[in-house]
């Protein structure tokens, strides 16, 4: 069976693009291909899966996981942590934007969609710094 790694997949489209080890270049990977209980696949994932012609070219079938999706958290070292002193003044800072999002949601308002992009952003690099 070939195997390959994930180039990219869209949960909410139902398919993504593997690229093969052995020269099948672009191989198509439907929703249907993954297996039971695997929602997505992502970029960089390595599979084994068998291949058909679809009406477009080849499409994965049978998809099978090699290995867990890489991590980005997986390659960072204790010692690549910002200082405990800096991660303070952030937290209290996410704390303080945190607030001001409450304010407006006991108010019955969310935050308009550029502002809680912003959110989502900072949240996500806090804990992206947080985890380990």
């Amino acid at each position: 069976m070939p195997t390959g790694k994930v180039k990219f997949f869209n949960a909410e489209k139902g398919f993504g693009f593997v690229a093969g080890d052995s020269g099948e270049g672009d191989v198509f990977v439907p929703a249907s291909a993954l297996p039971s209980g695997v929602e997505g696949l992502r970029g960089g994932q390595r599979i084994e899966f068998s291949i058909a012609e679809g009406r477009r070219g080849a499409q994965a079938m049978a998809v099978r996981l090699l290995d867990p999706a890489p991590s980005v958290s997986a390659g960072r070292k204790v010692r690549d942590r910002k200082p405990a002193d800096e991660m303070v003044v952030i937290v209290e800072d996410v704390i303080r934007l945190l607030d001001d999002v409450s304010e407006g949601l006991r108010r019955g308002h969310y935050p308009d969609r550029s502002h809680g992009n912003k959110v989502a952003q900072v949240l996500r690099a806090v804990a992206g710094d947080l985890e380990l």
